[in-house]
């Protein structure tokens, strides 16, 4: 295990933080546009937006990625490894970060948002000035630890044949033929990028747990 081996599993790294961004912030967005059509008060919107979460709750991350690196070919659409593995991993976030802010929106005291239209606030300003703020506060450390189970999620990556950590990792233990350490090498490396947000998400838990006393 020399020095090129090391800097080729560092370059690993680097697509697993990018793959593991790509997928955290397109899920926050489209997420939050799920949590917002589940508390709709909408029927046929709720009942929608619960079958997508349902989906992809229900199925294996390593399926989904399948399908679609997999799936788009079969209709025509030819998409390469980096960018079906950022779209699964989109697809998959949003259904998680999803049902998580819409169960923090619903844990918000239903006295703000009456007190909100008892002051004529429009359903933007509701959500944005009295109940998100609010919403973000009680779903934060379930949100990093989603996060830490996303990072952890991308080693998937490399089932489609895209050279994240764990494919660097298992190129090179190919190749110098000593797989402990490769992958004991590996595995700190994850354990630096998720310990650090896993010990800042109980902080938090901790934290809104004693002001709520």
């Amino acid at each position: 295990m020399g020095q090129d081996e090391f800097f080729f599993l560092l370059m690993g790294l680097k697509w697993t933080v990018a793959l593991s961004a790509i997928g955290f912030v397109c899920g926050c967005v489209a997420g939050l546009g799920i949590a917002l059509a589940r508390t709709s008060g909408v029927p046929l919107v709720e009942r929608i937006t619960a079958g997508y979460i349902a989906l992809f709750q229900g199925t294996p991350l390593l399926m989904q990625l399948f399908v679609v690196y997999y799936g788009l070919a079969l209709v025509g659409i030819k998409v390469d490894a980096w960018a079906a593995v950022s779209v699964g991993l989109t697809l998959h976030a949003s259904a998680y970060l999803g049902e998580i802010w819409r169960g923090a929106i619903e844990a918000v005291p239903r006295g703000q948002t009456e007190a909100s239209k008892a002051l004529a606030l429009g359903y933007v300003s509701r959500m944005k000035d009295v109940v998100l703020p609010q919403a973000l506060r009680i779903s934060l450390p379930a949100t990093i630890g989603f996060l830490v189970q996303l990072i952890k999620g991308t080693s998937l990556a490399s089932i489609v044949g895209f050279t994240e950590l764990t494919r660097a990792g298992n190129i090179i233990s190919n190749q110098i033929f000593q797989p402990l350490t490769v992958f004991g090498i590996v595995g700190i490396l994850y354990f630096v990028m998720c310990c650090p947000l896993t010990i800042y998400g109980a902080h938090l838990e901790r934290k809104f747990a004693a002001s709520v006393r």
